[in-house]
């Protein structure tokens, strides 16, 4: 970071007798101004965009708002690298109006910061900053159900085993679980979507808390920086708690990434066999010869441990405040959040895109353990011998006994399902060995899964329809977005251009 020292005057020495100490600069300034210049462009934006608005009130005459907007614009082309900063003077507030001073004086310098307070233009930068992250984290949702859909499609035949408390259940379709992902996926875009139309609307004219005097126009600055309305209590310009919203939203997406990268974890083990991670995404051992590591799932699983704290460390960064005291009110650990977010989510959209699914090894697995069982019970029902809870007590009995015998799902007979009724004191469980077996077929039995969002292809075409159509409308909502802040940054310069024109 650049130091300098112009010699003017500190904000603080008209009401202080003392610099910042050190350890205050070393512990507060200075990482302080350190995150506000990640925010160096939306920083810049808001000064133009209240310069601007101040000439178009006649607040400034044209000669003043022209030369401070030329300087603006020389510190924008500077970047946050090459623009000179002292965390001894305060925030980055402070360190613009320190530059523009040394370009043309203090007297026309400091009339940019008419109708405004640190208090109104810190949270409106925050909230630029953030909704421009949201686009951000929204695109690699929409990015990773693509994926999803794609391996879906591929897949909405491919039979496996579903499982409860990570026993056999009931036969499912890798397709239909890649859709769970998606649907899952779809939830957490809308909650980024709403914390998105929270976060962008403009604190900018509160000036502290209480409005001002001067004949400001809190929509035009609104519009010339792209958010959609205003924060309508000048009290509630400085609150921030729509971090804490939009930090849950991200750690619901890290949850959403968490459950899919655990279950292809375990599947990828030898136990399983079920999938394989593409060499590019595993690390080997340094001991064991044999080993292929899942580490872009390791380190996905490890990205959404820490996830589960962000909404609680959020809201306790609020704790004991009241409504008076707003000087710390920001959430540093979303940058963190942001990023672990995005990345997970480009790391698991390159896994899924390149991942090895063993169809065979699925299939066997689903024939393997009596998870068509409930089918059979279905098919006493049907048969009108007896209710569900007694079929049910009669298959559990069934499977029991063939366990024991070590007979296979595809070896049994009527016969053996007739002795386990009569065991139990059911009569009629007879069925032909026919209708057992085929009731036992996991093929079978994913295919007259019919009911709503079950398993049989026509359920599956429906999901996929719905999750298509879900991503398109997200994906022209986005759009919208995007081209809506776009328009706003082209208006803030032709207007720029104009009061610079203007002063000659």
């Amino acid at each position: 970071m650049t130091t300098t020292t112009t010699g003017k005057r500190a904000l603080v020495e008209a009401r202080l007798d003392a610099p910042a100490a050190d350890a205050l600069v070393a512990f507060y300034e200075a990482p302080h101004l350190a995150r506000e210049l990640r925010q160096f462009d939306e920083y810049l934006r808001v000064d133009l965009a209240h310069t601007v608005m101040l000439a178009e009130r006649k607040v400034l005459d044209p000669s003043t708002a022209g030369r401070i907007l030329a300087v603006l614009r020389e510190i924008r082309a500077l970047g946050p690298q090459r623009f000179p900063v002292d965390a001894r003077r305060g925030s980055f507030l402070l360190q613009v109006e320190d530059y523009l001073f040394s370009r043309i004086g203090e007297a026309i310098g400091g009339r940019m910061h008419t109708g405004r307070s640190r208090l109104d233009q810190g949270p409106t930068v925050r909230r630029m900053y953030k909704r421009g992250r949201l686009v951000h984290a929204m695109d690699g949702v929409l990015a990773l159900q693509r994926v999803l859909l794609a391996l879906a499609s591929r897949h909405a035949a491919t039979v496996m085993p579903g499982y409860t408390c990570l026993q056999h259940a009931h036969p499912a379709v890798f397709g239909h679980y890649i859709l769970s992902f998606a649907d899952k996926l779809s939830d957490d875009f809308a909650r980024l979507r709403g914390a998105w139309e929270r976060v962008n609307l403009s604190p900018l004219g509160a000036a502290g808390l209480s409005g001002t005097a001067w004949p400001i126009d809190r929509d035009r600055t609104a519009a010339l920086l792209g958010f959609e309305g205003l924060v309508g209590n000048a009290k509630l310009a400085r609150e921030a708690y729509y971090a804490a919203e939009v930090a849950s939203a991200l750690s619901f997406v890290m949850s959403t990434l968490n459950d899919l990268a655990t279950d292809l974890h375990i599947w990828s083990s030898h136990e399983f066999g079920f999938i394989e991670t593409a060499d590019e995404f595993c690390g080997t051992s340094s001991i064991f010869p044999q080993k292929k590591n899942p580490a872009g799932l390791e380190a996905v699983r490890f990205a959404a441990g820490e996830a589960v704290t962000w909404l609680a460390s959020a809201l306790a960064t609020f704790r004991a405040e009241g409504t008076g005291d707003v000087v710390m009110r920001e959430v540093p650990l979303l940058d963190n959040a942001f990023d672990s977010t995005m990345g997970s989510l480009a790391l698991m959209a390159a896994i899924m895109e390149s991942v090895e699914v063993r169809v065979d090894r699925m299939a066997a697995a689903a024939s393997s353990n009596w998870s068509t069982a409930t089918n059979l019970a279905d098919e006493l029902v049907r048969q009108g011998r007896m209710s569900f809870r007694q079929a049910h007590s009669v298959v559990a009995r069934l499977v029991r006994d063939c366990l024991a015998a070590g007979i296979a799902c595809a070896d049994v007979t009527g016969e053996m399902l007739a002795r386990a009724g009569e065991d139990l004191g059911e009569s009629g469980a007879y069925l032909p060995t026919e209708i057992v077996r085929d009731s036992l077929d996991p093929v079978r039995f994913v295919a007259t899964r019919t009911s709503a969002g079950g398993t049989a292809p026509g359920e599956i075409d429906k999901l996929a329809r719905l999750a298509q159509r879900n991503l398109r409308e997200a994906g022209v909502w986005l759009d919208e977005r995007k081209r809506m802040l776009a328009t706003a940054d082209t208006t803030l310069e032709a207007a720029v251009d104009q009061w610079v024109a203007a002063a000659g």
